[in-house]
Order: structure tokens, then C-alpha cells, then sequence
């Protein structure tokens, strides 16, 4: 009898929503793991949360099935260590689905796992630890107050000097030349430290309801002195892109940590290699890469390694710790070493070594000896060493060689 009851409940209409039903309850067992984002659905989750974690993903990528289940279960755990609306989303795309959201981050490998920050693309994608806990870790960090306050002007003079520093000087925390700041803020803080003074903190710094923001440059690599931004205040984009300008310099350090990042860049490397505690080869290296080698930027990145950290590129260009600092172009196929270090003295010599490199004279001059000469070298190019530490390929599912 009570059977007889659900069969009529469910007949017609009844019985395609009970379908729909099971279907959906089978497709969505639970309110669980990582939203599915679409063509439809993504710019209003990007818009209305303050940090998206997206993992791009191919459902016939073995990496990416490796990490769907890991993906999901940390986007449970942040859901439940931060559960109010618009603070933090974890979410997926199914890349063969919504190609034209893959295109739109230039997502050329799988899993690609990027971070976007109040409806911004965030410049680095994320490469640490795959595992719960590391990605609860990284959330935890994203959401972290970006702006260290100082109490007094004393506490500037403690800063540590080896890092580029954004410094805020402001009446009070509730204008909204503050609320701009930290927008910015928020989405430049793998880039810069970023500080802040209000009240009586920062007043000998600014004129009453004017507030000024100032870069200071990293001391132990550079001779340039603090800058103050003359943009508007209350223009969002505009002070996005000064402060970026400022806190990217044209000459990087190169670490463990962020070579597969560099390399992924595709441009060939420019490295002074250089002792640990030797900030003076360094200064005088960006500053001639800064005023001569700027014209150069597009097409080769401009780097300095620690020279004991990277010990192994010596070895491959015949040299070691002892022969610092030196001068060594990597360019994905062969490293080709600056003949002589104090050279960089020589106007136009560092940017000829450039040339040289595209035009082909570096690879020849292996192979036949200088040009000038008759003389046939029995050496060829050391191979890169640098190349190594791009993109893992027991790590992604790459869609192309971009290197």
C-alpha cells in the first residue's frame, strides 16, 4: 500500500523531479571540496571574495587526478577554519570544459594551481608543498594582515635593510586613502614589506589630511635612494602600478624557490654569480644593468646567485667559489661565461656579451675559436644548468615546451 503511495506521488512531473533528484545527490554526494568554476560563475566568485585559490586541471591529466582529491579536502579544511562569506574560495576548472577560461590565465601546463587576489591575478602561481596541510598553511599566510603598523618613527630605523619597503604615512586607519593602500597592499606582499603610521605615529612625516607613501629600496643591493609616490591617492590602478614598478627590480635574485618561476619566463639569464657577504659586486652589477642594459630587458633576465648556494653552474663553466664574482649568460641550451669580470667597466662590453648571444657569435666562437683567429677550440658550451629547474615533468602535464 505505502509503495502504491510513492508511485502515484511520483508519476509525471513527480517522478522527473525525483530523478533529478538522485542524479543530483549522485553527482553531488555533498556540499563538499572545491567549487566547480565556470564561464558563468567565475567573475562574480572573483568579484565578490577577497582571495580565490583555483586549481586549473584536465580530467585525462594523471597529475591532476593525483591532486583533485588533496585540492578537495584542504578547500574543507578552509572552509571551516574560515567560514564567512567573501574572505576565501578554493576552486576548480575543468580546463577541456571551459577552455576559454584556461586561455584567459594562460594556463599552458596541468595542474596549474594560481591565486587571485580581490579580482586580481596574483603574479606568481603556487609551487610549494602539494598536501593538506601545506595549502591551509599557504591560505592561512594569504590572509594575513599584508601591513606591519609601526608606533613610532624610531622603529623604521630597525628595518631590516635587505628587503624593498613600501611606508605609509596616514592620519587614521578609516580614510580611504588607507583602505586603497591596503588593497594594494594585499596583492604586492610577496613583492615588498609593506608598513603603515597613523596619528602621531607619522605626523612629522605629512601634512594634516595628506598622506604620503614612500618606497625604500633594498640597501644591501642598491645605492638608490627613497622614492616618494606622487600619484593619486585615491586611484586604485594608479598606485597599484607604481608600487609594483618599485617593488619588482630589474636586477632578481635567483634562489631554489623561485628558479622554476624564472625560468618559466623563457628569457635567457643574465647571472652574477657572487660570494654571500658581497653586497659591492652586486650594487655595482645593477647599477650598470640599470643605467647601460635597460634597453635589454625584454629580451634577457637579469639575475645574481650566491655562488656557494650555486656551486654546481660553476663547476660546469670550469670554475668555483674562489674565482667570484663572475659573469655568465644561461640560455637554456649552453652557459657561456663573461671572459673577464672587471670588464663590466667597459662601456657597451657587457652589452655587446648580450648581443653576441643572440647573434650567434657566442655559440661560433666555442666551436671555431675567436673570429680574429685561426685557432679551432676543442671546447664546447657547458650544458645549462639553470634548465633543470624549470617546470617539473614528473610534476605537470605540460601542453608545450615553452623553454
Amino acid at each position: 500500500m505505502y509503495i502504491g503511495r510513492i508511485r502515484t506521488i511520483y508519476n509525471g512531473k513527480g517522478l522527473i523531479l525525483l530523478l533529478y533528484m538522485v542524479g543530483y545527490v549522485f553527482y553531488n554526494p555533498t556540499n563538499s571540496g572545491a567549487v566547480d568554476l565556470n564561464q558563468q560563475n567565475l567573475d562574480m566568485t572573483l568579484a565578490s571574495n577577497e582571495l580565490v585559490f583555483i586549481n586549473f586541471y584536465a580530467e585525462w591529466c594523471k597529475f591532476s587526478n593525483i591532486l583533485m582529491p588533496i585540492f578537495d579536502e584542504a578547500a574543507d579544511k578552509v572552509k571551516q577554519e574560515f567560514p564567512d562569506a567573501g574572505k576565501i574560495v578554493m576552486g576548480k576548472v575543468d580546463c577541456d570544459k571551459d577552455n576559454e577560461v584556461a586561455s584567459r590565465f594562460h594556463i599552458s601546463k596541468y595542474p596549474t594551481l594560481k591565486i587571485i587576489r580581490n579580482g586580481q591575478p596574483a603574479k606568481r602561481e603556487y609551487r610549494g608543498q602539494r598536501s593538506v596541510e601545506a595549502f591551509v598553511e599557504f591560505i592561512k599566510k594569504q590572509l594575513e594582515d599584508p601591513i606591519k603598523e609601526f608606533h613610532g618613527l624610531s622603529e623604521l630605523t630597525s628595518l631590516e635593510s635587505n628587503k624593498r619597503m613600501i611606508i605609509g604615512y596616514f592620519d587614521r586607519k578609516d580614510q580611504p586613502e588607507y583602505s586603497i593602500f591596503r588593497r594594494v597592499a594585499t596583492n604586492l606582499k610577496e613583492d615588498c614589506q609593506f608598513h603603515v603610521g597613523f596619528g602621531d605615529a607619522s605626523k612629522q612625516m605629512h601634512p594634516p589630511g595628506q598622506p604620503i607613501i614612500v618606497f625604500r629600496p633594498d640597501k644591501d643591493r642598491s645605492n638608490d635612494l627613497d622614492v616618494t609616490y606622487n600619484g593619486s591617492m585615491n586611484n586604485f590602478d594608479e598606485m597599484h602600478i607604481w608600487i609594483s614598478e618599485m617593488c619588482v627590480p630589474l636586477v632578481r635574485e635567483i634562489t631554489f624557490e623561485n628558479a622554476e618561476e624564472l625560468t618559466e619566463e623563457g628569457l635567457p639569464f643574465l647571472i652574477l654569480f657572487h660570494s654571500p657577504d658581497d653586497s659591492e659586486s652586486i650594487k655595482r652589477y645593477t647599477e650598470i644593468v640599470t643605467t647601460d642594459l635597460i634597453t635589454e630587458k625584454q629580451s634577457i633576465n637579469f639575475l645574481t646567485a650566491d655562488g656557494k648556494r650555486f656551486a654546481h653552474p660553476l663547476h660546469h663553466l670550469g670554475k668555483s667559489e674562489h674565482d667570484l664574482p663572475l659573469i655568465a649568460i644561461d640560455s637554456f641550451r649552453h652557459m657561456y661565461l663573461f671572459p673577464n669580470y672587471k670588464d663590466i667597466e667597459i662601456p657597451g662590453k657587457l652589452k655587446q656579451f648580450i648581443k653576441d648571444l643572440y647573434s650567434g657569435k657566442l655559440h661560433r666562437e666555442f666551436h671555431y675559436g675567436p673570429e680574429e683567429t685561426n685557432e679551432v677550440p676543442d671546447t664546447t658550451p657547458p650544458e645549462s644548468t639553470f634548465r633543470k629547474l624549470a617546470p617539473s615533468k614528473n610534476r605537470y602535464t605540460l601542453l608545450k615546451d615553452e623553454l
